[in-house]
């Protein structure tokens, strides 16, 4: 095996894209590579922004490094380089999704599964551009809260709940919609450690839900206008906040209740899709010229494409880019990670069901195997051959566009 800082000299190449004669495809990266210039003229992204920006554009590129491979038979050579693994880029969800389902199956119990949805009002929409981070510790906090609330009650279950929540922020055309998807459990572990399912055949009534919602969350938003709060600053002027409060009122909090698929197992690959979607895919992504871009959208009425100047498109998606740091799913109740092991030993006992084998980690072909890419080692030049690894490309130093200004974060 050999370094290389470049291409090495091969007497046959192969360009490993099955799409290498057709037009290159529409990716965020390229968006951002063609209209980052334009759209950066006069803006200063935070630290944050930036290092999504250039993440992304360097992703699968030789400015990651890689590694070069030849088929073992007939000499064909690919180059294959690494990705970025940032949360927010496209191409980088499906190994993470794979490696948290894994783990997630182990924590499953053999009872129903509930969706349900909360959201935000776009009232708030204001405010969470200011104190992004603010408002989403208090949308996990409120929407924990009620759940925990109505599973401790006795009319409904009288115990401890097993949920999670996943945070998204985005609609279909990237405008701002902040809200968290819920997985529960249909049941709680009561104080003397049994189990008790829904009486009723539902979950919890989502009108009374959606009311306690809202009243948390106002309740919460009047505590952070005491000093030292994060969001004292932003609600500190009178009007402002009496003007916020009525609108808040003026329709009812929907907590929107999806009906469970199938089984555990397929409830919780249902739930996935929602758990390391960024957003917008670029199988979304239909074309682009030289000021704007199509993508397609799901609306009530079917599929439609949208266009959007190439500015407002890069603008709308950096709103999802989530504060460094910030936890996008978090598991409650019998999942928290506090006493999890000890809690869900406890549920499993009260259901009869035996602890369930520990996770072995995945070898790289069985991940290629389960996402449907077990041919991707075969070479598709000869029958018999298949890939090795035979160079590393060095990486290269990162892309940074000249007028990639920085700011501090706010």
């Amino acid at each position: 095996m050999w370094r290389a800082q470049a291409s090495p000299v091969t007497p046959r190449l192969w360009n490993c894209s099955p799409r290498s004669l057709e037009s290159p495809p529409v990716t965020l990266a390229e968006i951002f590579r063609r209209h980052g210039p334009a759209f950066l003229a006069g803006r200063a992204l935070s630290s944050g922004l930036a290092k999504v920006w250039r993440a992304i554009v360097a992703c699968r590129t030789a400015l990651l490094g890689g590694h070069v491979e030849t088929c073992n038979c007939c000499g064909v050579v690919r180059h294959v380089y690494h990705s970025c693994r940032n949360r927010h880029c496209p191409q980088c969800q499906t190994r993470a999704k794979e490696d948290w389902l894994a783990k997630r199956r182990q924590e499953l119990l053999p009872v129903p599964y509930f969706h349900r949805v909360f959201t935000l009002p776009h009232a708030l929409n204001g405010l969470i551009g200011q104190r992004p981070r603010a408002i989403y510790e208090l949308l996990f906090a409120v929407a924990s809260a009620t759940l925990s609330d109505f599973a401790a009650n006795p009319r409904w279950l009288g115990g401890t709940p097993a949920f999670s929540l996943v945070l998204h922020t985005w609609k279909q055309d990237l405008g701002r919609h902040v809200h968290v998807h819920a997985r529960v459990a249909g049941g709680a572990l009561t104080a003397e450690g049994e189990w008790t399912s829904p009486r009723r055949g539902f979950l919890f009534p989502v009108k009374a839900l959606s009311r306690v919602f809202r009243g948390k969350f106002r309740a919460a938003l009047s505590s952070a206008r005491s000093a030292g709060q994060p969001l004292a600053e932003a609600l500190a002027d009178e009007k402002v906040w009496h003007a916020l409060r009525r609108q808040l009122l003026t329709h009812d909090w929907v907590v929107y209740a999806k009906q469970p698929l199938g089984g555990p197992a397929q409830v919780l690959e249902y739930w996935a899709r929602y758990t390391h979607r960024v957003a917008i895919s670029n199988e979304r992504l239909v074309d682009r010229d030289e000021t704007t871009v199509r993508f397609r959208v799901r609306t009530t009425a079917g599929k439609r494409v949208l266009r959007l100047p190439a500015a407002v498109f890069i603008e709308r998606f950096l709103l999802h880019v989530l504060p460094t740091g910030f936890k996008r799913i978090r598991h409650y109740g019998l999942l928290a990670s506090a006493a999890k092991g000890k809690k869900l030993a406890l549920a499993r006992q009260a259901l009869s069901v035996p602890t369930p084998d520990p996770v072995i980690p995945a070898t790289v072909e069985d991940f290629l195997r389960r996402i449907g890419r077990a041919e991707y080692a075969r070479c598709p030049h000869c029958p018999v051959g298949r890939f090795v690894l035979t160079a590393v490309i060095l990486p290269q130093r990162p892309a940074t566009p000249p007028n990639l200004c920085v700011r501090a974060s706010p």
